[in-house]
């Protein structure tokens, strides 16, 4: 398959039902020497698209860059930097962009995505040198930020994502459910420099402090498979009601979630998605994650989930919920095929600033 093309339902089918299957080859490799820790800065800058509200269309860019040197890849910063009054531009950058190519000093846990049960990575849609994200309220304002030029890439995927509608209040899954359940606040500022915002002086070369780690999963879903369900049963594998997004047995929104009185998952299944997601022991605390999801439709046969999040440490947050997730009763209609772990850069102050200026000139 590639970029832009589609995974035919029969074999989307045989892998969902797969426990364990191998990916393709080519989408992984860790890499090695972690840079030497810098002096923290006095000040950090932090892109606005982190935090606030997912908007309604989203379009979600991942780029090689063909610039050969590091003037090129400024031009291609600067261009990316300029602001869009309609729309949200957020910059990440892949564990690529750190070869032999710019001699830059990498964020010290950025890899590329490794591949993980039921997964089935295809290359075409993974990775990629940055990754660049464009948000706004309607997909026209998202095009005409889209189509402003930007020197010195190529792109190497593209999806498009957005909010559902008529499947009920609040925003939602392709499977009904409501999104966001459990997720950090995000006007928590304090909580949020816990969880998502990389910090002067935390083990990072010192132009990471005020970006933070961002992971990007393309997963298809059964679709008729999932629409075959009770509605008893599709509340029995996320582990909450499909009409409230409340927990099965909860009676109100603020009622404390507490595992310990159902040990035997006789109300919300031991494999249920949102037990295995946040277990609520004291450990979990520290491994939340901020999250946004939106739908894609790259075909009637094509259909599936954009799954975004955010953190300040890859292998605290998503990689070690990932793992908890082996197992659980969503995964049979799952099939995840693309996306890849980025770093967010820093904020721009302004002016003559731009997005990555700390990296290229602080390397």
């Amino acid at each position: 398959m590639s970029a832009g093309g589609t995974v035919g339902r029969r074999a989307f089918l045989a892998a969902a039902g797969t426990v364990g299957m191998a990916g393709l080859a080519g989408c992984t490799g860790p890499r090695d020497g972690d840079p030497t820790p810098e002096e923290p800065p006095a000040v950090t800058h932090r892109q606005e698209g982190v935090l606030r509200p997912a908007p309604a269309s989203t379009v979600l860019t991942a780029y090689d860059v063909t610039a050969t040197d590091r003037a090129g890849l400024a031009a291609a910063l600067r261009a990316l930097s300029d602001p869009d009054g309609n729309a949200t531009v957020l910059v990440a950058v892949g564990a690529s962009l750190f070869d032999h190519r710019f001699g830059l000093s990498s964020p010290r846990r950025l890899v590329d995505m490794p591949e993980f049960r039921n997964d089935v990575l295809d290359p075409s849609w993974c990775h990629g040198d940055l990754l660049v994200q464009v948000s706004a309220e309607t997909g026209e304002q998202v095009e005409a930020a889209l189509a402003r030029p930007v020197p010195g890439v190529r792109k190497r995927w593209r999806i498009a994502g957005f909010h559902p509608t008529g499947l009920g209040d609040g925003v939602r899954n392709l499977f009904g459910f409501r999104e966001g359940a459990g997720n950090p606040d995000a006007t928590d500022g304090d909580l949020m420099d816990r969880l998502v915002w990389v910090q002067p002086g935390a083990g990072e070369p010192s132009w990471c402090a005020g970006g933070c780690y961002q992971v990007v999963r393309l997963i298809r879903l059964a679709m008729p498979t999932w629409d075959s369900e009770s509605a008893a049963e599709q509340e029995r594998v996320f582990g909450v009601r499909k009409d409230t997004g409340l927990p099965l047995g909860q009676s109100g929104e603020h009622t404390e979630l507490d595992y310990a009185d159902d040990p035997h998952g006789s109300t919300i299944a031991l494999d249920a998605h949102i037990r295995r997601a946040n277990p609520r022991t004291p450990d979990s605390v520290a491994h939340r994650i901020l999250r946004r999801g939106y739908a894609y439709r790259l075909s009637a046969e094509d259909a599936g989930h954009v799954f975004v999040c955010f953190q300040r440490d890859l292998e605290l947050g998503f990689a070690t919920i990932q793992r908890r997730l082996a197992g659980e009763a969503l995964e049979r209609y799952l099939l995840p095929f693309g996306g890849g772990y980025y770093f967010v850069l820093p904020g721009s102050a302004g002016g003559e600033d731009y997005l990555g200026r700390g990296m290229l000139e602080g390397s």
